[in-house]
């Protein structure tokens, strides 16, 4: 079993949060301390998907501790160098922007800015309708910002979605071990 501390934060694609929960079970087999972090939309929004309420007790049950959902609870990150390597998954176009822009007004934003204030590394599983419009900028910005890691992503649906994107969500554990080297996956871009 490996040492590192894992963050792991979802955010409001719940449409995805069943092949995340699936990586993140496998992550927890893998690493010894996977803590969980929720933005303020996974932690109180019902949707279609499941309630915001099974989606904390699933989430708590596989990682076998209390999930971060405030800023508070996320600011120790930094100063108490507290993660190894930070996982957003899903991680929104709203939270991409924010990310490329520098914005730190959410658990998952202010932990990653946190995070990286120690220089590690923080890996990115992109679901976003808008990755190949108005969030493609974002992206850009992240791909050229050191430190930043994605798993491998590609269109999901181009008929009916042409500008939407999403992460290979099962290779969410092959790129954390590369992210933790220091090295960003590859293939990044995924064919259809």
């Amino acid at each position: 079993m490996r040492t590192e501390t894992i963050g792991f934060a979802l955010t409001g694609s719940f449409c995805t949060y069943e092949p995340v929960l699936a990586a993140l079970k496998r992550l927890t087999l893998e690493f010894e301390k996977v803590v969980p972090i929720l933005s303020f939309a996974s932690a109180s929004t019902d949707s279609r998907f499941g309630s915001a309420r099974s989606f904390r007790e699933r989430i708590e049950a596989i990682c076998g501790r209390p999930v971060i959902d405030t800023i508070s609870g996320a600011e120790p990150i930094g100063p108490r160098r507290l993660l190894d390597l930070l996982i957003i998954a899903p991680c929104t176009g709203n939270t991409l922007a924010k990310l490329a822009s520098g914005v730190a007004d959410t658990p998952v934003t202010l932990a990653c800015k946190a995070h990286l204030r120690n220089a590690r590394p923080v890996l990115i599983a992109v679901s976003s309708n808008d990755g190949l419009a108005g969030n493609a900028k974002s992206i850009g910005v992240l791909l050229d910002r050191k430190h930043f890691f994605f798993v491998p992503f590609g269109q999901d649906n181009p008929e009916k979605k042409p500008t939407s994107l999403v992460a290979d969500m099962d290779r969410i554990p092959e790129a954390a071990a590369a992210a933790l080297r220091g090295e960003q996956l590859q293939p990044m871009l995924l064919r259809g």
